[in-house]
């Protein structure tokens, strides 16, 4: 429901009744009306010809957000359809979700990035077009209002909207400047960093990054450490910093908008359904993984 990647845009008010009426399986979409940044976009380059990364955030603003977040909800609960919004940005969409049910009883669910969680827009001048993503990172107030909506349930699973763009694909001008930020690598030492500020529980941290993802989209066996599931686990340091540094990147495309921020934690090894995948910098690639199954009717 927003235009963020290749030709998936959907926005037609008829396919999207179609698509809600008739879905037996969890809807998950990007939300951000496309009309309103047409009209943003246009606006802008009246007043300014050549865009700049600040203007990202005034282009792709909190009315596209929630107005398209909005519509996806009201079409959701005319059909009782399961919807779950992507990558929420913006403190003015929290009020459209609630917290009065366990999760496994939502029909409605919400994630929140890690970029949106840890950049504002006043980082725009030392990073540029580096941290241009959509939805876009916004007004300081939104991370502040999007941590306290993670904390109190509202906003469901923390995620990373990884997209391994290469630098030279992050280049001005506006329009060549891809959105997407490479995140992977990081996410669990990042939350880490905010735990060590007292932001947020390592109880916190492992709902939000693993049980509740496995319980929104229902993975089966995944997601908790139990008898019987896989062992998809990750084994942390809490005493060993790590500093961020393009030369130890291991996707890739090879750089990270975190460069140079020294982490308080380090992973040392990571399970992937039961087998060593990483050990101390050395990655094992003899094993691969398996197709996901799903606890569904």
């Amino acid at each position: 429901m927003g235009s963020s990647t290749g030709n998936m845009l959907v926005d037609n008010h008829a396919t999207l009744n179609r698509v809600f009426s008739e879905s037996e399986m969890l809807i998950a979409t990007h939300c951000e009306d496309e009309r309103i940044i047409r009209r943003n976009y246009e606006n802008r380059k009246a007043l300014k010809p050549e865009l700049q990364p600040m203007d990202h955030p005034l282009i792709r603003d909190e009315e596209a957000c929630f107005e398209s977040s909005l519509l996806a909800i009201q079409f959701a609960k005319k059909y009782d359809s399961r919807l779950h919004i992507l990558h929420i940005s913006t403190e003015k969409e929290l009020q459209l979700f609630g917290n009065m049910l366990p999760l496994e009883q939502k029909r409605i669910t919400s994630e929140v990035c890690v970029h949106h969680l840890h950049f504002t827009s006043d980082d725009y001048d030392r990073l540029g077009y580096r941290i241009k993503c959509n939805p876009a990172i916004k007004a300081p107030h939104n991370r502040e209002a999007l941590w306290k909506a993670l904390l109190d349930d509202r906003l469901d699973v923390i995620a990373t909207d990884h997209a391994p763009h290469l630098l030279t694909e992050k280049e001005p001008p506006y329009e060549h400047a891809h959105a997407g930020l490479p995140l992977v690598q990081h996410p669990l030492l990042l939350m880490l960093h905010y735990h060590q500020l007292g932001h947020i529980s390592l109880e916190k941290i492992a709902e939000k990054m693993c049980h509740a993802v496995a319980t929104c989209f229902q993975v089966r066996d995944r997601g908790f450490i139990r008898e019987g599931y896989f062992a998809d686990l990750a084994l942390v340091d809490l005493r060993k910093s790590t500093t961020v540094n393009n030369s130890n990147i291991l996707y890739k495309c090879g750089w990270s908008p975190l460069d140079g921020m020294t982490l308080p934690a380090s992973v040392t090894h990571t399970f992937v359904n039961g087998n060593l995948a990483y050990a101390n910098g050395r990655v094992n690639e003899s094993n691969r993984g398996q197709r996901l199954s799903f606890n569904r009717n």
